[in-house]
């Protein structure tokens, strides 16, 4: 017996499968937080790679991929606020940067406290490092823009606003990277399986 203390902490954010995403809009498509999480940590590991092979970056691509897997864990305590909502004023977005850090301790808390301190920077917005926020960030909007752009292609015009909107936020975002993604892999969201495999 390893005498360990039980902790809740995975079986607590597994219930982010539960949570879905853009619960403003009619969905074609639906999404939850779990398997949005694994895209944006799918794009961040690409545009990571992009940064080191193609325009000589010396990121830790590991290391800023499991922040991305964990970047929206505070959620299942928080639940998802759409962004319109989030970002409606100063006040409301304030309140909720609050209550999402405070999310983030009380998910910190539920770990054994000998992983505490490994956690933190996955887990706690303020201590991932600058630079890998910025991958995350821009992993985030690109997943935006495909699940806006697949709405749209599905025949729901309910996103063509969001898909305007989002697309301009990535054409702000000053990273090379994110062109790159855009131009070599967003054409082929738009296919059909059939299309992908010829």
């Amino acid at each position: 017996m390893l005498n360990t203390v039980r902790s809740h902490f995975y079986a607590y954010i597994s219930k982010i499968r539960w949570l879905q995403r853009w619960g403003l809009k009619r969905n074609v498509i639906n999404e939850n937080v779990m398997e949005h999480s694994w895209e944006v940590a799918t794009i961040t590991h690409a545009l990571g790679i992009i940064r080191n092979r193609r325009f000589g970056g010396n990121l830790d691509v590991n290391a800023v991929v499991v922040a991305a897997l964990y970047h929206d864990c505070g959620e299942v305590i928080t639940g998802d606020m759409p962004s319109p909502i989030k970002y409606h004023s100063p006040a409301i977005t304030n309140a909720y940067k609050a209550v999402e850090k405070q999310a983030e301790q009380e998910l910190l808390s539920l770990l054994p406290k000998e992983l505490q301190e490994d956690f933190r920077g996955v887990l706690l917005h303020d201590e991932i490092k600058p630079e890998h926020l910025q991958f995350i960030k821009a992993a985030d909007t690109l997943c935006a823009y495909i699940k806006c752009r697949s709405e749209v292609l599905a025949g729901n015009f309910e996103f063509s606003q969001a898909e305007k909107d989002v697309k301009e936020r990535l054409a702000r975002i000053d990273m090379p990277e994110v062109e790159y993604f855009i131009e070599t892999f967003i054409p082929s969201y738009g296919l059909t399986l059939d299309e992908l495999l010829k």
